[in-house]
């Protein structure tokens, strides 16, 4: 704790009138949701941490001056009689002083730290500067379940990063500063490009946005754990305006313009809030019905607590694979892989505990879930390449296969396990044949190496392999192995399960027709990249609704 010394004028220690307010923030600051007496304590502390930011991010005040202001703010905590209103004030409220101090050190850092090396680095920053908040709202509130304030600390990180999104280009214009973390830039071409370019920094945004979707799912279950229905209902506010918010930067480049909420979203939000946030179940359904799976139509023809199931297992599927194929350092792929090993045995987030009630109620095997993250870890490194057939078996075993075994028990056909892994390696198949050119760019070949080398095409790099007229060769013959696939696994479904494979059907009829689409158009470059027209696609729902 600070020494309090001789008292100072504001304007020694002051950066000028605040600059914002508490109705000019993202999200909301004491609003009439909370108890009056509540309502105080918080716009002492918001008082007092405005005037602590306004310093750090002053634009005329050096780094030195901005950490001797900052340290007689702090000081003035300990001045009782001092002139310094904002930490009269915050004293006088008897609560927030430690959370203050706290978010001091975020301030300070932000006076000489301009840049973050890696994600972990801007969490832990996020963890001065953003988690005290929730801190100390839950304490004001009585609220101490472990489980709600992991969720509150995961809200206040997820609101932190997307506002350093948000403000990304006026943050380094104006204060050369840049949270993003430096190892995120290097992928794009380096911090320079990544500002300059727009199609550099899109897919690094987008990966950014998958972290902070992952937070929030982590954060999912805070509204409902608060005992405190008045801040149940402010959590559930700042919640759905956080999801907005990300809604709306996934739609817009906010390095191009600023993207921000509108009083609509506000309302929304509002009128929302008393469903506290919703279930888990419905957390993992909106995921699901905003991926456009492919696999919707078969999903479509469950029902009940079984297309709750198949929801939670496409959920995962979709999280691990956009981990391995997001714009991101390697490290931090596979530290959100090993992250996702941890979740089997301990759910911490609204899809790993859909995941696990899944699990327990359909008997799904562990080994699956882990074989299906030990694909993805296989892809997580900065190219990709399949030795032979066998290793492409393999790898099919592991990132389709395992989805088939799940899918089979949820449909109530265990039994069909050998049905499930057929079907699941036929769809791979097609998937490696639709993916070639995307999966080019990220330096991935999926065809076996030893069947391109026959080709004459061995130890191509990938872009060059996917311009050359012989690849067409290969993708064919693996276009006839999926249908061979496809042949199997109609000779292995039991028949007596035919009923309850029957969303198993109506995804195979998807993915074979896109097969034939491709194989009528051939595998010649320039291809164009195969979809389902909307008329294919309500003939598939019909027959799942039928």
């Amino acid at each position: 704790m600070s020494t309090a010394g001789p008292s100072l004028a504001p304007g020694e220690v002051l950066a000028g009138p605040p600059t914002r307010g508490p109705g000019s923030e993202n999200f909301p600051v004491a609003s009439w949701l909370l108890a009056p007496e509540q309502r105080g304590k918080v716009l002492a502390f918001y008082g007092f941490v405005r005037a602590a930011d306004d310093i750090a991010d002053h634009t005329e005040l050096s780094s030195a001056e901005k950490l001797a202001r900052l340290d007689r703010l702090e000081a003035a905590l300990d001045d009782p009689a001092g002139p310094l209103a904002v930490a009269r004030r915050l004293r006088e409220s008897g609560a927030g002083m430690a959370e203050a101090r706290q978010m001091l050190t975020a301030f300070r850092q932000d006076a000489v730290q301009p840049r973050y090396g890696d994600w972990a680095a801007l969490e832990d920053y996020c963890a001065n500067s953003a988690v005290p908040v929730g801190r100390l709202l839950l304490r004001l509130h009585d609220e101490t379940d472990p489980e709600a304030l992991a969720a509150a600390d995961a809200l206040c990180t997820a609101l932190q990063i997307l506002n350093h999104l948000q403000d990304a280009a006026e943050d380094r214009a104006r204060l050369d500063r840049v949270y993003l973390p430096q190892d995120w830039l290097a992928l794009a071409g380096g911090e320079a490009r990544f500002f300059a370019d727009p199609a550099m920094r899109a897919p690094l945004l987008a990966t950014a946005l998958d972290r902070v979707d992952a937070l929030l799912e982590r954060a999912a279950s805070l509204p409902r754990r608060l005992h405190n229905r008045r801040m149940a209902l402010e959590a559930a506010v700042t919640l759905e305006l956080a999801r907005r918010l990300l809604a709306r930067l996934r739609g817009a480049d906010p390095l191009a313009r600023r993207v921000a909420l509108t009083r609509g979203d506000f309302a929304r939000a509002l009128l929302a809030a008393p469903r506290r946030g919703g279930p888990d179940a419905a957390v993992v359904q909106a995921r699901v019905l905003r991926a456009r799976s492919s696999f919707a139509r078969g999903m479509a023809a469950l029902h009940g607590d079984r297309r709750r199931a198949l929801y939670a297992v496409y959920a995962f599927c979709r999280a691990v694979d956009d981990i391995a194929d997001g714009s991101m350092p390697e490290a931090e792929k596979r530290r959100a892989l090993a992250d996702w090993r941890g979740k089997l045995d301990t759910p911490d987030c609204a899809l790993s505990r859909e995941l696990a009630w899944a699990r327990r109620a359909f008997a799904l095997p562990r080994a699956e879930c882990e074989a299906l993250i030990a694909g993805m870890e296989a892809d997580a490194g900065p190219s990709r390449r399949i030795a032979d057939e066998a290793a492409l078996a393999a790898y099919c075993r592991q990132v389709a296969g395992s989805v088939g075994a799940l899918a089979v028990r949820i449909f109530g056909a265990a039994e069909a396990e050998p049905f499930g892994l057929a079907l699941g390696h036929a769809f791979q198949l097609v998937n490696v044949l639709r993916d070639l050119d995307e999966d080019a760019a990220r330096d991935r070949v999926y065809l076996p190496q030893s069947w391109l080398a026959a080709e004459g095409l061995g130890g191509m790099p990938a872009a060059a392999l996917v311009a050359d007229p012989r690849l067409a060769r290969v993708a064919e013959r693996l276009a006839a192995q999926a249908e061979a696939a496809f042949a199997a696994a109609h000779a292995l479904a039991p028949p007596r399960c035919q009923a309850a494979l029957k969303p198993a059907r109506i995804m195979q009829q998807g993915y074979r027709l896109l097969l034939e689409k491709m194989r009528r158009q051939g595998f010649q470059p320039p291809r164009t990249r195969v979809r389902l027209t909307r008329g294919e696609k309500l003939r598939l729902l019909w027959r799942a609704g039928s």
